[in-house]
């Protein structure tokens, strides 16, 4: 089982997003078999095995053991991942776009960034996994508060300016073994704990800024 993977088939994407599947699919974090699972969330075993099709078809679990109960063959299915991500490669029609904006204060714009990155990570997970390699990233996770509109704008020019010279620093396209990294750095408020999104309700105003040497 991988920690994450990450959905780019739309149908795969649907199946996962149905109620029931999802549940099905936190309860295989543990193997179990369709009669298990039926107790579980009361359903009859035959529509339990009806969803699991589904759910195996598009490779979101998988065959763990068969194992023989009386005159029946029992199945034993896991989910292949912990959690799963539902790339924009799923809607690939109508994915958002970063080069439409390219405006670091604008939102949308930092919304675009972490659908791509979303999609690009998702991509190299894969690729890894199947060479049976390690990939190397690196993410920087924290909260900073601060005390006026005045000094969040100090910093991001701060910060902006710093990541600018590290990368014109280390950067050197003619390496002949060189591989190019993308880097992005982001700034948004952080969502009250107690918060929950209003139809139709707006996005608060963020900050990003991406560096390319």
């Amino acid at each position: 089982m991988q920690d994450v993977v990450v959905i780019e088939d739309a149908a795969a994407a649907a199946a996962s997003l149905d109620p029931l599947r999802a549940r099905l699919l936190r309860e295989l974090a543990t193997p179990s078999s369709a009669a298990g699972l039926a107790a579980k969330v009361g359903l009859p075993r035959q529509k339990v095995n009806y969803h699991l099709r589904a759910l195996e078809e598009h490779g979101l679990i998988e065959l763990v053991e068969e194992r023989r109960k009386g005159n029946v063959m029992e199945r034993v299915l896991q989910a292949t991942a912990a959690s799963y991500v539902i790339s924009p490669a799923a809607l690939a029609a109508v994915e958002p776009d970063p080069t439409r904006y390219r405006d670091r204060f604008s939102a949308y714009w930092l919304l675009a960034l972490a659908s791509r990155m979303v999609h690009e990570v998702g991509r190299l997970i894969m690729g890894a996994a199947a060479a049976k390699q390690q990939l190397a990233t690196f993410a920087v996770d924290g909260e900073i508060t601060f005390a006026s509109a005045a000094s969040r704008a100090a910093f991001v020019e701060e910060l902006a300016a710093d990541v600018a010279r590290l990368a014109a620093k280390y950067h050197d396209a003619k390496a002949p073994a060189g591989r190019p990294h993308r880097v992005i750095v982001a700034l948004h408020p952080s969502l009250k704990k107690d918060s929950r999104p209003e139809p139709g309700g707006t996005v608060p105003a963020s900050e990003s800024q991406e560096i390319q040497p």
